[in-house]
């Protein structure tokens, strides 16, 4: 096997970190190849696979490949991340340009030498069918969440991929352990709750002030993440929606801060940092 075919280009945004390919050079990925390479001990280690390909009439296509192999719709981190691979490729330049997601086109601007990525993400819903969620109530907000010996108050939303949002300020009436309310015991169960028939992102959100929300993030088909573009761009809409942010605020993760500006209709604009780490040439003993 070539190694041409086995070269990677990796970037973290808030250190969620991807591995950025080639689709006309690469090698064809599979579920379970996508799982080795992603590996952090038998593998390159990332959060997930970028697979871009060449731009038809100016939009360049992307697919994105979560750890377990599935393929996500969206990825904020994920878009400002290829955004700032395709700048430093000489392929795009300062002016905005189009990618291409399964969960939508989107319009990207490669800012501050590239240490800064603006994305225009789309269009949030809060539509049962769009997220979706069975069954699916016309919004989506403030709804009850079974989890066997709790009921949890959620809000879910769709941009690009679906979300499901928690305000934490609730747990303190179960008198529960926190560990069993944290993000790393009921995300996975969130995730896949039968409410969700495609999985869920999911969100344990705070609100700080105004104009900045504090979130986690579990995410869907990788696990606990720490930072998420998309995840910010919903947890701040739905948080806008309730009336609890204003419409311009900052999105604090483990990983670091987002700037999220809820536009019109709730278009949303997303503001952060990329950082470049290596370009990584795998042996073909690793995947053997």
């Amino acid at each position: 096997m070539s190694n041409s075919l086995l070269t990677f280009h990796k970037y973290h945004a808030l250190g969620n970190d991807y591995l950025v390919m080639d689709a006309t050079t690469a090698l064809p990925l599979t579920a379970a190849l996508v799982q080795r390479i992603c590996d952090r001990h038998r593998g390159v280690g990332a959060d997930g696979i970028l697979l871009g390909g060449a731009a038809v009439n100016g939009v360049t296509p992307l697919r994105i490949f979560n750890p377990d192999g599935s393929e996500a719709e969206k990825s904020g981190n994920g878009l400002r991340i290829f955004a700032r691979y395709l700048w430093d490729m000489q392929r795009v330049g300062e002016s905005p340009f189009a990618v291409q997601t399964a969960g939508g086109r989107v319009q990207c601007q490669v800012l501050a030498q590239g240490r800064q990525v603006q994305v225009e993400m789309g269009q949030v819903s809060f539509k049962g069918e769009d997220i979706p969620i069975q069954p699916a109530p016309a919004e989506v907000l403030h709804q009850p969440l079974p989890l066997g010996e709790w009921t949890l108050a959620f809000s879910a939303a769709n941009i690009g991929n679906p979300h499901c949002v928690v305000f934490v300020d609730q747990f303190a009436a179960l008198n529960a352990d926190p560990q069993a309310l944290s993000i790393h015991a009921l995300g996975p169960r969130i995730e896949n709750h039968p409410f969700f028939p495609r999985r869920t992102n999911v969100q344990f959100a705070k609100v700080l002030a105004r104009d900045r929300l504090a979130i986690d993030i579990w995410e869907r088909g990788a696990g606990y993440t720490l930072a998420s573009g998309s995840s910010s761009c919903a947890a701040a809409a739905v948080a806008h929606r309730l009336g609890y942010c204003d419409a311009d605020l900052t999105v604090v993760m483990p990983g670091g801060e987002l700037h999220i500006e809820i536009l019109a209709d709730y278009h949303i604009r997303m503001t952060g940092p990329v950082t470049r780490v290596a370009e990584i040439t795998l042996a073909d003993e690793a995947l053997t």
